[in-house]
């Protein structure tokens, strides 16, 4: 973690999770029926499954840094937070990242994607991270 303490880089881990779901949250409430309009059938369908997806990611990653921080301030043992139901879970939605589900998708949620595609796997390392220094 370099020179930055564990607390600074749980706070920014946090913030960058929570503004990501603000940023999401806001998307698909206000504007992710405009961009559905605009697209066929099967693509608003594809727009609603991938909303879901990162609606997913970062729920499983907010409740992730929820645990740690019950950690931190002496709620939760660290061999209590790397087993269920603390440890970070949704792998199966979660983890994936076709390129071949953005194709046809408003950029905006294109970037929703990958961003949260992107936090979830440091994530999920930072589980693995966990788990082994619970053993």
């Amino acid at each position: 973690m370099g020179s930055e303490t564990p607390t600074a880089f749980f706070n920014k881990t946090y913030e960058e999770a929570l503004a990501l779901m603000v940023e999401a949250k806001e998307y698909i409430e206000w504007h992710e029926k405009d961009d559905g309009g605009l697209l066929l059938d099967l693509d608003r369908m594809r727009l609603s499954r991938e909303a879901m997806r990162v609606t997913a990611r970062l729920t499983q990653i907010m409740a992730w840094l929820f645990a740690q921080r019950a950690v931190f301030v002496g709620e939760l043992t660290l061999a209590e937070a790397a087993r269920e139901p603390y440890t970070l879970s949704g792998q199966e939605v979660c983890a994936p990242d076709d390129p071949g589900h953005v194709h046809g998708l408003p950029a905006k949620m294109v970037d929703l994607l990958d961003r949260s595609h992107r936090l979830y796997v440091r994530v999920s390392r930072l589980d693995q991270l966990v788990r082994r220094e619970a053993r």
